[in-house]
């Protein structure tokens, strides 16, 4: 079948592996080179390839579309794993060029192209889908948080006051206060954050899951650990796989000086780049022989990366650099370069680091300005941009 075809060929252009000399260029696109690490035995693997399966033969099916694209998207979300994306793609490839296509699917394409740090075209379809239904729920949702990583908080404001006139009080509430928590008033939305948890107990884990992590984040950087681990440590309890919480729990954990404890939470997240970083940092750090085969799978995946024109983990490849390689000079290029498409805290941590490694205020300057304007707390990044200013490494 040409869905079956499609997703085999998707699936082989993101497979991350190792690099050699001549990479292998398969000839029929019906080759498949590695499966995904999917459980036989779990019901939602099983029901999902059904689903693929009725997708194959009614491609256009706009429910079986969205059941799909969203399923992967998620397990994507969860793992880290891009060939989920290459899925969820391959899904909704029958309605690509249909200029009628309904608020889900435009909001769908739009939300793979942000996975992909596409903001400029996601940005473009999330307004088609508004268009089309200005009160969509999860267009408004989805462009808050790119306008969010693009560090403009009036425009993410706006989505979430729309939401406030047509949503739940969960939905816009989180919204603003996420926006809050970015803006210098992390407090007033650890509060808000707190108090919506409390009275929304019976919400979805998924959503708890969300409202502490964030919690954990702005406890972490209002400079309360005991209470960013009580809330990591919630977040954990709900046993639901997040590539989200495991990074920022691994970094909170190395960051505190227990890179042991960071090494057990990541030891079997290999699959995932991002997480893959934090072990290999954590195994730096606590000297234990894996170091040597983490850094260099991580090594090979970025070479690949490089020879697919890929540039979605700069941040964590310009971690890397300055941490592993101790390549300042790269290190800084790639920060700078991450800086350019998103602007997100930790965009702005690893581009101060790799400043200050080198010397190059003047490299760093577009994130002190963000700092002083965004009046954004955390006193890791005061101390980074202090270290510039006063010009010590």
């Amino acid at each position: 079948m040409l869905m079956n075809s499609i997703l085999r060929w998707l699936a082989l252009l993101l497979i991350s592996g190792t690099v050699s000399a001549e990479p292998f260029r398969p000839t029929d696109a019906a080759t498949v080179l590695e499966r995904l690490p999917m459980n036989r035995g779990d019901e939602r693997a099983r029901g999902l390839a059904a689903d693929r399966a009725r997708l194959a033969a009614a491609p256009k099916d706009l429910e079986l579309t969205m059941k799909v694209a969203s399923a992967y998207y998620a397990l994507a979300g969860a793992e880290g794993d891009p060939r989920y994306i290459g899925y969820a793609e391959a899904a909704m490839a029958p309605w690509a060029n249909d200029a009628n296509a309904p608020a889900d699917i435009l909001y769908m394409r739009a939300k793979l192209l942000q996975w992909r740090h596409e903001y400029t075209p996601a940005l473009d379809l999330f307004a088609k889908a508004l268009q089309r239904d200005p009160g969509h729920y999860e267009t408004l949702s989805g462009r808050s948080a790119v306008l969010t990583v693009l560090a403009d908080y009036a425009g993410a404001r706006r989505d979430c006051e729309t939401m406030r006139l047509r949503e739940k009080e969960l939905y816009w509430s989180s919204c603003m206060a996420y926006i809050d928590g970015q803006t210098g008033q992390a407090a007033k939305a650890e509060r808000q954050l707190a108090d919506l948890l409390a009275r929304h107990a019976g919400s979805s884990p998924e959503g708890r899951l969300w409202l502490l992590t964030r919690m954990a984040d702005l406890a972490t950087r209002l400079g309360r650990n005991a209470d960013a681990e009580a809330y990591y440590r919630r977040a954990m309890a709900l046993n639901i796989t997040s590539q989200y919480l495991l990074s920022n729990y691994g970094d909170f954990l190395i960051d505190t000086g227990r890179p042991a404890e960071a090494v057990a939470l990541l030891r079997d997240w290999v699959r995932s780049d991002v997480l893959l970083l934090r072990l290999t940092l954590a195994a730096q750090a606590t000297k234990i022989p894996e170091f040597k085969t983490y850094s260099q799978t991580l090594r090979e995946r970025f070479a690949a990366a490089a020879m697919r024109g890929d540039t979605l983990h700069r941040q964590e490849e310009s971690r890397f650099q300055l941490k592993v390689e101790g390549n300042k000079t790269r290190a800084l290029e790639l920060a700078v370069a991450n800086w350019a498409i998103q602007r997100e805290p930790y965009d702005a941590r690893i581009l101060l680091e790799a400043a200050v490694a080198a010397g190059r205020r003047d490299a760093a300057q577009p994130v002190l300005d963000w700092l002083a304007q965004s009046k954004h707390e955390d006193p890791m990044l005061t101390a980074l941009a202090q270290k510039l200013t006063l010009g010590k490494p």
